[in-house]
């Protein structure tokens, strides 16, 4: 009976040594679990806030490019509108050099290379501003995508 009671009282001081043990790392476990938890956190904090960054600095980019679009292609219709009603006259300067090979014949070399203006006929001109709507467009979208380039895809 004394082995009995031996056996016993061992069996239940283990079970005791045991669950303390097991109330340890219990404890420990769920410290970990919170730390994981919480850096988690943090993390999708960060995230969430550089995403909005980003997004604030893509709306601003974008923001600023629009309206520097609008005012440019505004200021070039503008140009279009005066030279159509006779207000403002197209010119191009330009320069035809006799040695420039461009020319089959010369007839008055002297003539040729002053340096004089163009004037453009109507059609032409209006040509000349599609041109360069389209310029300012490319520009613009250009300049944009390398300011999204330096600034949001870092």
């Amino acid at each position: 009976m004394l082995v009995a009671i031996a056996c016993f009282s061992t069996w239940k001081v283990d079970t005791w040594r045991y669950g303390k043990q097991l109330a340890k790392l219990n404890a420990s476990h769920q410290a970990d679990l919170t730390a994981i938890s919480n850096a988690a956190a943090a993390q999708v904090r960060q995230a969430l806030e550089r995403q909005q960054a980003t997004q604030k600095a893509l709306a601003e980019l974008d923001a600023n490019a629009t309206t520097e679009k609008a005012h440019a292609l505004a200021e070039n219709e503008k140009l279009r509108a005066d030279v159509a009603a006779g207000d403002r006259r197209l010119r191009i300067a330009g320069r035809c050099s006799t040695d420039s090979g461009n020319l089959p014949y010369t007839t008055c070399g002297a003539c040729l290379d002053d340096g004089r203006t163009v004037e453009l006929a109507g059609t032409a001109g209006r040509a000349v501003f599609d041109i360069r709507a389209g310029i300012i467009k490319d520009r613009t979208a250009l300049k944009g995508l390398q300011e999204y380039v330096l600034r949001v895809c870092q």
